[in-house]
This record gives C-alpha cells, sequence and structure tokens, in this order.
C-alpha cells in the first residue's frame, strides 16, 4: 500500500523584547542561573501580571506578515500543567480566544511551484524554566531566568505532505520573523523551535492517522531527519499490523532516531480557563494600521521587485533575499556602482564564501558594502581584472584595507595600452611558432594558450580584451 505523511508544525519564536512578557525582568541570554527572576515571574503568591506592550506590537507584526485575522478582542488563559520548571504551576497563554488566526505562508517546492500552507493561529505566551541535569549525580536543577520570556506560536494547518515542505517552510517563517525583527532566529539558543505533529494515512484517504509530536529539533536538517524518520517508522509499524501511538517522542541527534517520552496531551487535559489577572486584549484598527506602516518591505515583494527592476534570475533574486541583511548589503553595494548583476554574483560566491569559511555572520563581515563596490568599480573601470581581484579580496578581508589602497600600494593596475602589450605579444607568438601555425590551421583553441602566455608574463595584469584583441589581429593568417 502506498502512504502519505500529514505534517503540521508548531513553531515558538522568542520576542525581541528586553524584558519579560508580564514583568520588568530582562530577557538577555546567557545570565547566571536565576539571576532574572522576581516575585512575579517566581509566581509568588500576591503578585500580579502586567502585560507588555510591545509583545502585542511584535505579534501584529507577524501577523500582518502571514496574511492573518488579527482579533478585535482575545483573551489570555491558564495552561494548567505540573513540571519543575514552571513556578506557578500554569502557563499564561491563550487559547480560545488567540491574537490572530487563519493565515497563509508561500513555499517553493523543488520543481519549482508554489504551495500555500494555512496558519491555524497565531498566540502569545510566556516561556517556562530549564531544567539543568547533573551529568554524574541523579540531581536536577531549576534555572528560572527564561520563564516569563515572551513567546509567540505559530500554528500550520496539517498542509505539509514531505520532511522537504516542512523544512521549506520552516525556513520562510525563520525569514519572516527576521525580517519583521520580531525573533533573532536563533536556533541554538531556543529562540526559534520547533514541534512537529506527523501521521501518515493511505494515498487517497481522507481521515486523518494518529499523530506524534516531534520535540528537540534544533536545525532545518535535523528538522527534516526527524521527520523523515517518523514517517518511516509509522509507515512500519502499520505494515506489521501495529497501532501508531498519539504520544510525544524525542529526537536523538547522534542516533538520528526518534523516541518516547510520553503520552500526548489533548487540550482538555490543560484543563484551560481565561486568566482572571488579566483583562481582555482590545486591539484597534488604527494600532494595526500604524505598524502596517512601519514595517519593511517583506521577503516575496522584495525578491519580485530584484528581479523586475534589477533583471536577476529567480534563483538570484531567491538567495540574496533570503536574508534581510543579505539582502541590505547588496541594495547598499549597488548605490555605490550600479552593476545589479556584477554585484550579485560576488554577494553570493566571494561574500557569502568568505563568510562560510570563516564562520561568521554578515554583521561581522570584514568587508562592507561600501568597499566591496569600490572594489568592483575598479574591475568595471578595467583598472584590474577579475583575477586580481580576487586576490585583491582577499587581502581585503586579510588586512581590511580598502581596495584601491591595496591596487595602489601593490602595483596591481590593470596595463590597457596597446603600445606597452604589443611588443611583448609579438615576442610571445615568435617564440611558439608551431602553436601559432597550429592556431592559423584551425585550432582556435589555442588562442588560450595565447592569453595564458601573456598573463603569465604581465603577472596578470594585462587587460584580458585588449590581448585577445592584439592576438586575433597577431594571429591572422596575413600576419604570418
Amino acid at each position: 500500500m502506498s502512504y502519505e505523511a500529514v505534517i503540521g508544525l508548531e513553531v515558538h519564536a522568542q520576542l525581541k523584547t528586553k524584558s519579560k512578557i508580564f514583568c520588568g525582568c530582562s530577557t538577555e541570554f546567557g545570565a547566571l542561573p536565576n539571576n532574572h527572576t522576581c516575585p512575579v515571574c517566581l509566581g509568588m503568591p500576591g503578585t500580579l501580571p502586567v502585560l507588555n506592550k510591545n509583545v502585542v506590537e511584535y505579534a501584529i507584526r507577524m501577523a500582518i506578515a502571514t496574511k492573518c485575522t488579527i482579533a478585535q478582542e482575545s483573551r489570555f488563559a491558564r495552561k494548567n500543567y505540573f513540571y519543575p520548571d514552571l513556578p506557578k504551576g500554569y502557563q499564561i497563554s491563550q487559547y480560545e480566544l488567540p491574537i490572530a488566526e487563519h493565515g497563509e505562508i508561500e513555499i517553493e517546492l523543488s520543481d519549482g511551484q508554489i504551495k500555500k500552507i494555512g496558519l491555524t493561529r497565531i498566540h502569545m505566551e510566556e516561556d517556562a524554566g530549564k531544567l539543568v541535569h547533573n551529568p554524574l549525580l541523579p540531581i536536577s536543577q531549576v534555572d528560572y531566568n527564561r520563564t516569563g520570556v515572551p513567546l509567540i506560536e505559530i500554528v500550520s494547518e496539517p498542509d505539509m505532505r514531505t520532511p522537504q515542505e516542512a523544512s521549506a517552510y520552516l525556513k520562510k517563517l525563520h525569514t519572516l520573523v527576521r525580517y519583521t525583527d520580531t525573533c533573532d532566529g536563533n536556533m541554538e539558543e531556543g529562540s526559534f523551535r520547533c514541534d512537529a505533529n506527523v501521521s501518515i494515512r493511505p494515498k487517497g484517504q481522507k481521515k486523518l492517522g494518529t499523530r506524534t509530536e516531534l520535540k528537540n529539533m534544533n536545525s532545518f536538517k535535523n528538522v527534516e531527519k526527524a521527520i523523515q524518520y517518523e514517517i518511516d517508522r509509522q509507515i512500519a509499524r502499520v505494515e506489521q499490523g501495529k497501532e501508531v501511538v498519539q504520544e510525544t517522542r524525542l529526537f536523538d541527534v547522534n542516533k538520528g532516531k526518534t523516541y518516547s517520552m510520553r503520552g500526548k496531551e489533548e487540550a482538555h487535559d490543560y484543563r484551560y480557563f481565561p486568566d482572571p489577572d488579566l483583562i481582555p486584549l482590545v486591539i484597534d484598527s488604527q494600532w494595526i494600521d500604524r505598524i502596517k506602516q512601519e514595517l519593511p518591505e517583506l521577503p516575496d515583494s522584495r525578491k519580485n521587485r530584484f528581479i523586475s527592476d534589477f533583471n536577476l534570475s529567480e534563483y538570484d533574486a531567491s538567495v540574496l533575499t533570503a536574508d534581510r541583511d543579505l539582502a541590505e548589503y547588496f541594495e547598499d553595494c549597488l548605490s555605490h556602482i550600479n552593476q545589479p548583476k556584477m554585484v550579485a554574483n560576488w554577494v553570493m560566491s566571494n561574500l557569502l564564501g568568505l563568510l562560510h569559511a570563516q564562520n561568521i555572520s554578515l554583521d561581522q563581515s570584514p568587508i562592507s558594502s561600501e568597499n566591496l563596490a569600490e572594489l568592483l568599480r575598479l574591475v568595471h573601470d578595467d583598472t584590474i581584472s577579475g583575477k586580481i581581484a580576487k586576490t585583491v579580496f582577499e587581502e581585503m578581508a586579510n588586512t581590511g584595507k580598502t581596495a584601491k589602497t591595496i591596487v595602489e600600494q601593490r602595483g596591481l593596475i590593470q596595463v590597457s595600452d596597446e603600445s606597452e602589450l604589443l611588443p611583448l605579444i609579438q615576442r610571445i607568438i615568435e617564440k611558439y611558432p608551431k602553436e601559432k601555425e597550429s592556431f592559423q590551421s584551425g585550432k582556435t583553441k589555442l588562442m588560450g594558450f595565447f592569453v595564458g602566455q601573456v598573463m603569465k608574463a604581465t603577472g596578470g595584469k594585462a587587460n584580458p580584451k585588449t590581448v585577445n584583441a592584439l592576438l586575433q589581429t597577431n594571429l591572422a593568417p596575413d600576419k604570418a
């Protein structure tokens, strides 16, 4: 029997506020355990939560970016469960009346088709703390610094059918949270994390199968691996005549397998009820309109503009707009040299290659957009060759010097003067009479040999266009 997977993702994004959702404690990552806590986030008796307005603004940003309907009135609820890192014995979240519902995200499939993934809801909630397990002793300690850190949970419809679609959706969502500046997207620190609901069913069947929830996936690659393993595991169980149990499973990154953590709870297990300490949240249209005006150009719109305004290919535009900082770096380069294709090639190959090799982010790049543009102007103006430009680029990265300074100090200016190049070219032609004769007999590929000899003799400084033109003239049969 042939099966298909049904996949939905629940993504938690930590919002970039300086303080927590219901108190003034810092959200900064990496502090000493239990240093960013107060009676409110520790759930002490008699304390009352006060909603952080910036949390609502960030949630509205993402709701607009994902085409959700924003609720005029939403409510916070208490989600009751008992766990050592949940000091109040409940989590303040949203349930029946979330801030936003019914959105969509478009993803591009491997065959180039566009698929819409529906969003069920976006809601705000507070994060729990963190358990720290002692590897040598049977002891666990609790760090409450993360307790009360603001999150939005973005819940998709079960519209994905392959691990690759799930990964594409997650990457698109990651791009959106960074474009809207609502979340830093750091998966290693847990600011952007994902749970996946996975089930299988016979192809053509409408009824959904029993789903499992996957946790502990901290990279796009691990999301794909975990979902693929779970699909294969469920198919194997069904074909063996066994039932798929509804449960929460963890992904073991080292073994590439999922294993059972606990039985999966349903909504009624959490005994949701409206939080009596928080009044309903009312959002008027003027507030939404203001945030819409403040939003930056979103990735899909920017990609289409790059294609139409700069005549870039769909692939180039996709790469350059996948990250907001990269798109802005590219456009800043263009403000200094209006050569879109040339700038795109250097940004995508040389710059991204440098960042990857040094394992650094764009904001740590040793070459600014203005300095890269200066280098490309030297190439475009035929001051230096493309080959020399690569050498200059490497030295710029290593020394921090500008392209102009390096070219002047090392005497790398390209030789374009025909009167200077002609005697050299004539000597090289005379030095290789057999190759000259073969070229004139029709072996035109030998042009590359002669160009190479000239470039070698000039240390790569000869202008290739001028060299080719002079060689064509001087190797012609009537020059014999």
